[in-house]
């Protein structure tokens, strides 16, 4: 279970490393345009990413992760 977590976590630590190093610029546009949007639209944002991953984890694990 914890080994789990910590790969978990070190793949997201990936992905958000990969992000800034080879888009800065287009990191800072995209936060730029999620300060323009509402508490409601972020947090609907939000929702949508938190199913989005529980579906993949759920898709992982069916396949045997």
């Amino acid at each position: 279970m914890i080994a789990t977590a910590l790969l978990a976590l070190g793949l997201v630590l990936i992905v958000e490393g990969l992000v800034y190093a080879l888009a800065p610029s287009l990191t800072e546009q995209l936060l730029e345009q999620l300060r323009l949007l509402s508490d409601e639209q972020k947090r609907n944002l939000g929702l949508v990413a938190l199913a989005f991953g529980v579906a993949l984890v759920w898709v992982a694990k069916t396949l045997g992760a």
